[in-house]
């Protein structure tokens, strides 16, 4: 994580996205624009956490590990989206732990700082309410796709969702084949069948397996074969 130091680009960042209006003027001081670099985390699971977080630029991803060191990638985010909503309202440790697909810029500010500032401040709350509620509807449509699109959508849809930033620019055109397990996981079938999918993916150009990784090879041909569904 680097603070960038640039009240000019911060304000340009709320203006452009619209929401210099949900804070009040004396929590402005306090805001700060940081950047991560690709594969470095932002929140860990379990961990305290002390800031609430805006992403204005790039993609990140969200998992979950479970005791036994099992990953589950729960969804992908890109701006506008908050990050550590939930944690403040309920004021928990680190849910999920997210990690910066490609580079990427949040607006930055300390939680014991919005509670000073922002604890009563209608245009927050609101925004905040807005957000939480989308988080729930787009979780609402994830479970939809797993249960009533085929794997053949469900597999397009993420690689499509993984490999590329909200600027379809690719940030990470090739996946490890270690992450299989994981993969078929979240896009709920079995291991042998996600391979026999891969394997048709490649037939048809859509993605090249190699030794040890899947490279994608045709996104606009994945993007018609997800039909517009993405894990967001």
């Amino acid at each position: 994580m680097n603070e960038i130091k640039d009240p000019g680009r911060l304000m340009e960042y709320l203006q452009t996205y619209g929401i210099e209006a949900i804070f009040n003027d004396e929590i402005i001081p306090f805001l700060s624009l940081y950047s991560f670099e690709q594969g470095e985390l932002i929140f860990s699971q379990g961990e305290a956490t002390q800031y609430l977080y805006v992403l204005v630029k790039g993609k990140v991803k969200i998992f979950t590990t479970s005791e036994e060191g099992k990953t589950l990638i729960l969804s992908f985010k890109t701006p506008l989206e908050v990050i550590g909503d939930i944690e403040y309202v309920r004021g928990i440790d680190t849910i999920n732990t997210v990690e910066a697909v490609s580079p990427v810029l949040m607006i930055g500010v300390r939680q014991s700082v919005i509670r000073k500032y922002l604890k009563d401040h209608s245009p927050f709350l609101q925004f905040l309410l807005e957000i939480i509620t989308k988080k729930f509807y787009v979780k609402s449509n994830s479970m939809r796709l797993n249960l009533m699109y085929p794997v053949e959508t469900r597999l397009a849809s993420y690689l499509v969702s993984i490999a590329y930033d909200e600027n379809e620019l690719l940030v990470n055109g090739q996946l490890s084949t270690s992450h299989l397990p994981d993969i078929a996981n979240l896009i709920g079938t079995s291991y042998r069948h996600l391979n026999r999918v891969i394997q048709q993916f490649c037939e048809q150009g859509l993605v090249e397996r190699n030794k040890g990784t899947i490279l994608i090879k045709n996104l606009q041909g994945l993007k018609h074969l997800a039909n517009d569904n993405l894990y967001e």
